[in-house]
């Protein structure tokens, strides 16, 4: 029993997040000198999920044949994110008003050093809305598939897509040879996966012996606000939404309990992209639902990165005794809206988006970001497990809406478990 255990592959992860959880606060030079193990499983990753993305999309819409029914996906998957995301956004902006996680701090801007945040800020400023939408668009069909963007990888492969529907035999061929294609990657993926728990020793032993468990202390408050609010988003929300659709959200947290501790332990969702995206077909999504939804999603519904950005807002606001307006709060949910869209799964991307969203608000001064900039690493990994299960319970949810989930394939997949998946997969 124990023997099977220790093979199955989350075991050997969470005993590596334990592992480095231990290096990191024994001996915290060794910890931080171990973070290539982590860049490197994470690097391993990123290598396949831009044509994995390219291959699975093109090929559902070339096996659609029906750009109009694209659409309808699409624009159903737009809606749902608008509308849960928002939602996340009020969430956080309505427990930081009432718990107040800031209050007392009373921080003086003028002691703070301004050049511990300058490169994130910097960063916020040169990304303005025209030169967001322009970057989309790569600078070459192959440059879509190496720029790491997801937007510019769906673009291109919307395009090709849409071009095969066009070429009738032809196409119906080249979307033949995508299929074949999409099963070398994924095999590709299966292999590189095995690494995780090496990936996840190396970066959890980087995150405690660089940052260390004592700079959480001075913000503990702070933090333990954050994690309970996107639990309770989690249990409530996305809770409502899974028993609306008819599945047992606590059985689908479980079932993804691999791809949540691979996020866990490289503090980024992006590597469990690949594995999501093939557990949402066994679940029963159509793979043009699933190649649409969980990549546009890992954009345009990050519910995690919502309530951080907003409850770290009004933390800021309450540490320097700066007092809000109505408007200005309405004020801050609107440009969020907008600024959390070009959040992705990397790490430190959501503290160049709070960054962004900040400037909006000239009465909080932007080096008050100095002051949690220390924990946002820790606090990076509750938004990205938080975004996962987001986009995986959005998935489910498109499908559900356009009627392209098999709701028995689904409570069958989820009454065998993940065991069953891992002994395929493995």
């Amino acid at each position: 029993m124990a023997r099977r255990l220790l093979g199955t592959l989350y075991i050997q992860v969470l005993i590596g997040i334990v592992l480095g959880l231990l290096v990191g606060a024994l001996w915290p030079e060794t910890g931080a000198a171990l973070k290539p193990l982590g860049d490197a499983f994470i690097k391993l990753i990123k290598m396949v999920i831009a044509p994995v993305i390219f291959c699975t999309v093109a090929l559902g819409i070339a096996q659609m044949g029906d750009m109009k029914k694209f659409g309808r996906i699409g624009g159903k998957a737009i809606l749902y994110f608008e509308v849960v995301s928002t939602l996340a956004l009020v969430i956080g902006l309505v427990v930081g008003h009432f718990v107040r996680p800031g209050a007392g701090f009373n921080i003086d801007p003028a002691t703070l050093d301004p050049s511990v945040t300058a490169a994130y800020v910097s960063r916020a400023q040169a990304d303005s809305v025209t030169e967001h939408l322009m970057h989309i668009i790569p600078d070459t069909f192959l440059g879509a598939l190496t720029s790491g963007d997801l937007l510019q990888v769906l673009l291109v492969a919307i395009l090709f897509g849409y071009a095969c529907t066009k070429l009738g035999e032809a196409g119906r061929t080249v979307a033949g040879g995508l299929e074949k294609v999409i099963k070398v990657f994924f095999g590709i993926i299966h292999m590189v996966v095995r690494l995780a728990p090496i990936g996840a020793f190396g970066a959890m032993a980087f995150t405690i012996g660089r940052y260390g468990l004592e700079s959480l202390l001075p913000l503990g408050a702070l933090v333990a606000c954050f994690y309970i609010t996107c639990f309770l988003f989690v249990a409530i929300v996305l809770g409502l939404i899974t028993k609306a659709i008819g599945f047992s959200l606590w059985r689908f947290l479980t079932y993804i309990r691999e791809e949540l501790l691979i996020t866990l332990g490289s503090s980024s969702s992006e590597p469990a992209l690949p594995k999501l995206m093939e557990k949402m077909e066994r679940l029963g999504a159509a793979p043009a639902v699933v190649g649409l939804v969980v990549p546009t999603g890992y954009s345009f519904n990050l519910d995690g990165t919502n309530i951080y950005l907003t409850l770290a807002i009004l933390f800021l606001a309450q540490a320097t005794n700066t007092d809000l307006s109505a408007m200005q709060m309405v004020t801050i949910i609107l440009v969020a809206m907008l600024t959390s869209k070009g959040a992705s799964g990397v790490t430190g991307a959501g503290f160049v988006t709070l960054a962004a969203t900040l400037s909006v608000v000239p009465a909080i001064p932007m080096v008050a970001l100095a002051t949690i900039v220390g924990i946002d690493r820790f606090m990076s990994e509750c938004r990205a497990i938080t975004n996962i299960i987001g986009n995986g319970v959005a998935t489910l949810a498109v499908a559900r809406w356009e009627k392209a989930l098999d709701m028995n394939r689904l409570r069958d997949e989820l009454k065998r478990g993940p065991a069953a998946v891992e002994q395929n997969l493995g």
